[in-house]
């Protein structure tokens, strides 16, 4: 399919959107496209790997807006906005507002999220965006203050996760000891504080355990999804990694008192996430059974969600 020629800034604030901005890079990106790419270790390392996809050279790096001096911070990105921003004719942010608000007037200004909770970043978006596009099982009633816009409100069919992975395959029969992937998040992010529960390291005794915490170092971080797939469990507090893991037939536990709309959707379509609201000592029976049980799979038609959005931008 040919698409129409335009000017991009793809603002890249966290590694879940490089991995979902990627494919639509790849259809649409222009020579003199730019990145908009936020000072996290995880993000550089996935710009900076040799198997990163995107491929546009211009990359502005911003700072991410939390902890000591973020007000300066603020500014400072507000600066690099305006300054790098001038030429592009459309921006594309997921969960970002910064570079939605000091787009060029004349742009498209598309905003991208499945965060509820994202308040602050929704009511800032909202003013300037001429597009939002959220999922179908965006629960409205968390977030009213995104719908008080001018903005056109489209709505995709899917879940992030159905843009850039492919369906899981067959499991296997678990290894002994059983192999799960782990990855901790700080809760530092501008909405998850209040979500955040601590995993007590004790409930890994007697695992394999796969270390993919924020921040770590991974061999090779586009291929996250192949170490998932390769796992027999997943225990996360990211609500992000738990519904990739769900998507590929990974069983997950999810320790996190988070509410999202796609949560809701993996356990209404019986895929394999169990979620726990506090910290906990040991690992449920529950999680142990859903590793065991290598014969269940999912018949729901994998959505065509990279396409509608395609469409979109």
């Amino acid at each position: 399919m040919r698409w129409r020629s335009m000017s991009r800034a793809w603002v890249i604030n966290h590694p879940a959107h490089a991995k979902l901005l990627a494919p639509m890079i790849e259809s649409l990106g222009q020579s003199d496209d730019l990145v908009v790419a936020v000072k996290r270790k995880e993000v550089q390392n996935m710009l900076e790997d040799q198997m990163n996809p995107i491929k546009i050279s211009r990359v502005i790096w911003v700072p991410r807006l939390i902890g000591f001096f973020r007000w300066m911070k603020l500014v400072w990105r507000i600066v690099l906005a305006k300054k790098h921003l001038r030429n592009i004719q459309s921006v594309v942010s997921i969960g970002a507002p910064i570079e939605i608000l000091f787009g060029p007037r004349s742009a498209r200004r598309i905003y991208i999220t499945d965060t509820e909770p994202n308040l602050t970043a929704h009511r800032l978006a909202r003013k300037k965006a001429t597009d939002i596009v959220i999922p179908q099982h965006f629960k409205d009633e968390l977030a009213p203050i995104l719908f008080d816009t001018k903005a056109t409100i489209h709505r995709l069919n899917g879940l992030h996760g159905h843009i850039h992975l492919n369906p899981g395959t067959l499991r296997r029969k678990p290894n002994t000891p059983y192999k799960v992937l782990a990855r901790k998040i700080r809760g530092n992010g501008g909405h998850d504080r209040n979500e955040w529960v601590p995993i007590m390291d004790k409930i890994f005794t007697g695992f394999e355990v796969i270390s993919v915490d924020e921040d770590s170092e991974i061999a090779s971080p586009w291929e996250l999804d192949k170490l998932i797939a390769a796992s027999d469990g997943v225990i996360t507090q990211s609500v992000t990694l738990a519904s990739e893991a769900c998507l590929l037939g990974i069983p997950t536990l999810l320790i996190s008192k988070a509410q999202r709309g796609f949560l809701d959707v993996l356990e209404r379509e019986d895929y394999p996430l169990l979620r726990v609201h506090h910290s906990i000592q040991e690992v449920p029976d529950k999680f142990i059974e859903m590793m065991n049980d290598v014969e269940k799979t999912h018949s729901i038609q994998w959505p065509n969600t990279r396409e509608e959005l395609l469409k979109i931008l």
